[in-house]
């Protein structure tokens, strides 16, 4: 899974957001590392729509302009856990390489 779509998908775990909410999550997850734009955000919700990972959780009119707020699915929760656990294995399996001793290896 890319990282975008790891974060996208992380921003939601925490509930329902429109685009401009995910993008800000996003850049805050990922302490300003990882900013998205508009064009490359909804490619990427149009993509996890068409996955099921994601969906349409409501829809309203700001400022004559429509919101629309998207909403992780359960297969977009287990997606998530799965990519999360995979990254997680894999970051220990590093640590235990780079600290066999308890001192980070130089």
């Amino acid at each position: 899974m890319q990282e975008a779509t790891f974060l996208i998908l992380t921003a939601l775990a925490a509930g329902s957001r429109h685009g401009y909410g995910i993008i800000t999550d996003v850049q805050e997850i990922s302490g300003g590392r990882v900013r998205l734009r508009p064009g490359t955000l909804y490619t990427a919700l149009d993509r996890l729509r068409a996955d099921e990972l994601i969906e349409v959780d409501r829809e309203e009119v700001v400022d004559s302009r429509l919101r629309r707020y998207y909403l992780l699915t359960p297969l977009g929760e287990e997606r998530l856990a799965i990519e999360a656990a995979r990254l997680q294995a894999n970051a220990e399996v590093v640590m235990a390489r780079l600290n066999p001793v308890g001192g980070v290896a130089t």
